[in-house]
């Protein structure tokens, strides 16, 4: 199974960026699919999730409002619309699959098993 994230980069203050997630070898309908960031010297958090049918979608509470999650079943893409970003929000982002099918997760770095090797997002101020 293979997890690629594109659409990274350097932003600034207040600017918008979207994230893509395609995977290979997954039978990607049938999974919670989630977006992860680190920041430097911080644990990582899950901050966005959303259901195999798109139905449940959870929103870390930071960036609720700024950011939307959204998935193409037919493309096996995930995507993480990024609006009015901060400097705060600059971290490695990383898609990951749930590790059990048809299982809704909030954002728990326990229950998703598939990582992507992330992509840069940075915001200047």
């Amino acid at each position: 199974v293979q997890v690629v994230e594109s659409g990274g980069g350097l932003v600034q203050a207040g600017g918008s960026l979207t994230l893509s997630c395609t995977t290979h070898g997954l039978t990607f309908a049938d999974y919670t699919m989630g977006w992860f960031r680190q920041a430097p010297g911080k644990t990582r958090e899950g901050i966005a999730s959303i259901s195999w049918n798109s139905e449940e979608i959870y929103l870390m509470r930071s960036v609720k409002g700024r950011f939307t999650i959204s998935r193409d079943n037919a493309k096996n893409t995930l995507y993480l619309q990024m609006n009015n970003l901060q400097p705060d929000d600059t971290a490695i982002y990383t898609c990951a699959a749930a590790v059990l099918p048809l299982y809704f997760s909030h954002g728990v770095d326990g229950d998703f098993g598939t990582w992507g090797q992330g992509t840069q997002v940075s915001v200047s101020s």
